[in-house]
């Protein structure tokens, strides 16, 4: 009878455990998706060092060469052109500038791109081209994800258009003992950093702005008290040998 008493206890306590374990490391677990909160629509911002390939299109060829220049390295000795000529890029500077061929300066940071596009085609148009087509993109788009993951980095993403949790994917999402339920996000808004808190276990991640993630965002993911305590253990564990050592020797001497 005592025997069987102890096995139905174990069998609870097991229950009890893995029940816990699950709640702690399980997504999307909490709360109800909010539908009229949730939004695909997604905006670009330009910003200080974002490096943009902007191209020009219309009907008159001849009009808007001008405005693609090409990015050619030469050889210092024959003058010649080495390589394939790249298109050109423009780099946006802390004050939000772009040095664009004929117009000059353009204030282009804190833009969204199709605010960017509306100003660039009032400005060709029509004393330079006439109904242009415009396009912008950003050639460094990249995210950071660092901390308890299995592959933290830094990633360039394409298409300018990512997820917190496909960054994580990116990043072989979080370690067993990486801390769920305080994702920090970093971005940087108006020149200065901003965090925002996401509980990966909460539906309500559907419905946070920074659930797309912007250029130069850096998603950071905590390891959990017994992982932090176990590294710190790891690491004083020489110390700690080293010491023992000493005092075993010492007291050998003293005590012979």
């Amino acid at each position: 009878m005592q025997k069987a008493f102890k096995v139905v206890l174990f069998v609870l306590l097991s229950s009890l455990v893995s029940c816990v374990s699950k709640k702690k490391i399980t997504y999307f677990q909490n709360d109800k998706i909010n539908q009229q909160k949730v939004s695909n629509a997604y905006q670009t911002v330009f910003k200080p060092d974002d490096l943009l390939q902007i191209t020009i299109s219309a009907v008159d060829l001849d009009a808007v060469k001008p405005f693609n220049l090409p990015a050619v390295s030469y050889a210092t000795t024959t003058n010649s052109v080495i390589g394939t000529p790249q298109q050109q890029s423009y780099l946006v500077d802390t004050n939000g500038n772009i040095d664009f061929p004929v117009i000059g300066k353009i204030k282009i940071g804190g833009l969204s791109r199709e605010t960017a596009i509306d100003m660039l085609k009032e400005k060709l148009d029509p004393d330079y081209v006439k109904n242009p087509t415009i396009n912008i993109r950003i050639a460094n788009f990249s995210i950071t994800v660092l901390g308890d993951v299995r592959n933290p980095g830094t990633f360039t993403i394409p298409n300018e258009r990512i997820t917190i949790l496909e960054a994580i994917g990116l990043a072989g999402d979080l370690n067993i003992t990486g801390v769920r339920n305080n994702i920090k996000v970093f971005r940087e808004i108006n020149g200065k950093k901003i965090q925002f808190n996401i509980d990966l276990r909460s539906n309500s991640i559907f419905t946070s702005p920074v659930y797309y993630l912007q250029q130069n965002d850096l998603i950071y993911i905590d390891p959990n008290k017994a992982s932090s305590q176990n590294a710190a253990v790891n690491r004083n564990t020489g110390l700690f040998v080293s010491i023992g050592s000493v005092l075993v020797a010492l007291i050998s001497v003293l005590t012979k």
